[in-house]
């Protein structure tokens, strides 16, 4: 079904699973809900992986002191990277790129990793 566009009138957005719908943005700006739709079969072993391994980064994030975090924000907002220090972080853990992240050390002068 439809919607009014109150929403992106207001700058809202919306995309993803928000409760029992599913919300995404059609070509022409305007925002499509639909009832979500239960899985058909369980999570393969991939899916439980990934699903897991992003759980572990986003409570090994929440218990990192305010100015550890700080320091990744302002490493991705000086380096103009187009994600928040969160997700900057989330990819460190999944790729363990140690040039990368020091190329970004390196143009905003933050050191990340100790």
């Amino acid at each position: 079904m439809k919607n009014p566009t109150i929403f992106t009138a207001w700058g809202w957005n919306p995309t993803g699973d928000f409760g029992p719908l599913t919300v995404y943005t059609a070509k022409n700006k305007k925002p499509v809900m639909f009832l979500k739709a239960p899985p058909t079969k369980p999570a393969t072993h991939r899916q439980r992986f990934i699903r897991d391994r992003m759980g572990y980064i986003g409570r090994f994030w929440s218990t990192l002191p305010k100015d550890i975090k700080d320091k990744w924000e302002r490493a991705s907002k000086l380096a103009r990277l187009r994600m928040t220090g969160y997700n900057l972080f989330q990819w460190w853990h999944w790729h363990y790129n140690r040039e990368v992240l020091k190329t970004i050390e390196r143009q905003t002068k933050i050191q990340l990793i100790t």
